[in-house]
C-alpha cells in the first residue's frame, strides 16, 4: 500500500495553503509548502465549514460538492457557442476545489475600456475593466457568488484561436493543473466580437514585465530585496516542475510584476517533463539569449533547461543589464553560446549569487542545480540576510549594497535610461528557431569576465568577445566541422 505523505501543516507559512491538494515531484517527494489535508478537523480550522452541508471546505470558504452542484444547475443558462469550450469550462467548475481552479465563460460585452498593450510571439495582450469581477466564494446568505472587483484584468488572445487551437486550451490547462501562487491566475475565457479569437482572462500586472519594472523604478533595489524576489520566482518554477511540467519559454519578459510582487506567466508552452517527442518532432521556440545550448541544438527541453534560463534571468535582474542587447540574435550568437559565451556578470554582484548564476547556466546539464535545491538555497539566503549577521551572504550583501547605493546616488534619475537601445536584430519575443549543426556545448576557458573578488571554479565568458561579431559562412562551417571532428 502506498504510504501517505506526512501532514505538513506546521511548515506552512502565511496564506500559502489555498486548497486541498498534494504537489509532488517525479520522485514522489511532497512539496513541503503544501499541506496534505487529510485531517478533517484541521481542514475546518484552515478552510472553514460549508454553511449548507456543514462539511469541511476544500479551499478557503469553498465547498467542492456544493459548488459543483451550483455550477451544474447553471449550465443551461450560458454557452460560449462552442461545445469544446463549454465542456472544458464545465469540467473546471465541477472539479474546482478552490476559486483559483474555477473558470467562467465571460461574455465579451462585460468588459469595458479595452486597451491594447503589446504583442508577443504567439498573441496579443490587452487590459480591460470587468466591473462584475471574478468568483471567490458562495454567499450563502444572499444566495449568489461573492466576487472580487479588481482595477484591471488582462485579456490574452492566441493567434488562430478562433479555430480552438490546442495551444489555447493547453495553456489554460497548465494554469489549472499547477499549484497557483507565484503564477499568473486565469479566471475564464471570452471571445473577441470582432476577430472571433478566444481570449484568456488573466491577472493584470501594473508594472509589466521584469525588464519594464527595472526600467521604471526611480529608487535603488537592494540585494536583500532582489534575493527575496528571486526566491519567489524560483518557488513558482518549483511549482511548475513539481506538477511534472517544464515551462519551455522562461525569460524576463514572462516574469510579470504586480505592484512589488513577481509572477510567472505564459504557460502556453508548458509540457510534461517526460515528453517522449523525438528531436525531429520537437519544434524549438523561444528567446535566443535565454535558451540552453542543448535546446538550441535540437535536444529535448528539460527542467535543467528551465534552470539555465533562470540563470540568465537572474543575472539580468541582479545586473540590470539586458543579455546580448547590442548584437544580432542569429546563428552566430547560437554558435557562441554553445562554445561558452554568457552575459557578463557585474562585479557588484555578491560572490555567492554570481556563483549560483554560473552553476545555473553551466553547459553541462548535470552541473546545474535542481529546482528544489535552487529554491531552498535562495530561501536560506532570504532568511540569513534578514537575521544572520554572521552569515557569508549577509556580509557580501551588506558590502555590495553600500557600493550599489552610492553609485545610484551619484547617478541622477534624469540620467537613467528609460528606453534602452537594442540592436535591430536583437529579438526578445518568442519565435521559431531552426539552427543546424551547432557545436557541442562547452564551458569557456576565458575567465576575464569573473569579478576580481571571486575565486569561483566555474567558467564564464567575457562579453567583449561577442561584440561586433562578424563571421563569414565559411568560418561558420569550419567551426561546426572542427567540433564534429572533436566529438
Amino acid at each position: 500500500m502506498e504510504e501517505k505523505p506526512k501532514n505538513l501543516l506546521e511548515i506552512v507559512y502565511g496564506d500559502y495553503q489555498h486548497h486541498v491538494t498534494i504537489s509532488t515531484s517525479e520522485s514522489g517527494d511532497v512539496d513541503e509548502r503544501v499541506v496534505y489535508m487529510e485531517d478533517l478537523e484541521k481542514r475546518k480550522q484552515v478552510f472553514g465549514i460549508c454553511g449548507k452541508c456543514k462539511e469541511p471546505c476544500t479551499g478557503y470558504k469553498w465547498c467542492q460538492p456544493c459548488n459543483a452542484k451550483r455550477f451544474k444547475d447553471n449550465f443551461k443558462n450560458w454557452t460560449s457557442g462552442n461545445k469544446i469550450i463549454d465542456e472544458f469550462i464545465q469540467q473546471s467548475q465541477l472539479n474546482a476545489v478552490h476559486f483559483k481552479k474555477c473558470l467562467e465563460w465571460i461574455p465579451f460585452e462585460k468588459f469595458q475600456n479595452i486597451t491594447y498593450i503589446a504583442e508577443g510571439g504567439f498573441g496579443k495582450i490587452y487590459s480591460a475593466e470587468w466591473p462584475e469581477g471574478h468568483i471567490k466564494s458562495w454567499d450563502i446568505e444572499n444566495q449568489e457568488w461573492d466576487r472580487v472587483q479588481l482595477d484591471k484584468f488582462a485579456l490574452k488572445s492566441l493567434k488562430n484561436s478562433s479555430k480552438i487551437s490546442s495551444g489555447f486550451l493547453s495553456e489554460i490547462k497548465s494554469y489549472l493543473r499547477i499549484y497557483l501562487y507565484d503564477i499568473i491566475q486565469c479566471y475564464g475565457i471570452t471571445q473577441d466580437q470582432n476577430t472571433r479569437e478566444y481570449m484568456m482572462v488573466l491577472d493584470y500586472c501594473d508594472h509589466g514585465n521584469l525588464r519594464n519594472y527595472l526600467n521604471i523604478l526611480d529608487y535603488y533595489i537592494s540585494y536583500r530585496s532582489k534575493i527575496n524576489k528571486l526566491q519567489q520566482i524560483a518557488r513558482g518554477l518549483l511549482d511548475i516542475h513539481n506538477a511534472g511540467k517544464v515551462h519551455k519559454d522562461f525569460h524576463s519578459g514572462n516574469i510579470l510584476y504586480d505592484e512589488d510582487y513577481p509572477y510567472i506567466s505564459d504557460l502556453g508552452m508548458c509540457q510534461p517533463a517526460n515528453n517522449e517527442q523525438t528531436v525531429k518532432e520537437e519544434r524549438i521556440y523561444g528567446v535566443l539569449p535565454f535558451m540552453a545550448p542543448e535546446v538550441l541544438r535540437g535536444h529535448q527541453y528539460t527542467k535543467a533547461a528551465d534552470i539555465y534560463s533562470f540563470g540568465i534571468m537572474m543575472n539580468e535582474f541582479l545586473s540590470e543589464e539586458i543579455p546580448f542587447n547590442d548584437i544580432p540574435h542569429d546563428e552566430f550568437l547560437a554558435i557562441k553560446i554553445c562554445k561558452g559565451l554568457r552575459p557578463k556578470i557585474s562585479e557588484d554582484i555578491p560572490k555567492l549569487l554570481a556563483d549560483l548564476i554560473i552553476k545555473c547556466w553551466d553547459a553541462e546539464i548535470k552541473n546545474r542545480p535542481t529546482t528544489k535545491v535552487l529554491y531552498q538555497l535562495l530561501e536560506k539566503w532570504c532568511k540569513e540576510v534578514r537575521k544572520s549577521k554572521s552569515s557569508e551572504i549577509y556580509s557580501q550583501v551588506e558590502e555590495c549594497d553600500k557600493i550599489g547605493e552610492k553609485k545610484f546616488k551619484n547617478k541622477s534619475n534624469k540620467d537613467k535610461p528609460k528606453n534602452i537601445q537594442t540592436h535591430p536584430q536583437a529579438i526578445y519575443t518568442s519565435r521559431l528557431l531552426n539552427f543546424k549543426n551547432l557545436p557541442k556545448p562547452i564551458n569557456s576557458t576565458d575567465l576575464s569576465a569573473i569579478q576580481m573578488n571571486s575565486d569561483v571554479n566555474y567558467n564564464i565568458q567575457s562579453i567583449s568577445e561577442c561584440l561586433d561579431v562578424q563571421l563569414s559562412e565559411l568560418e561558420l562551417n569550419e567551426i561546426c566541422q572542427d567540433d564534429e571532428s572533436n566529438t
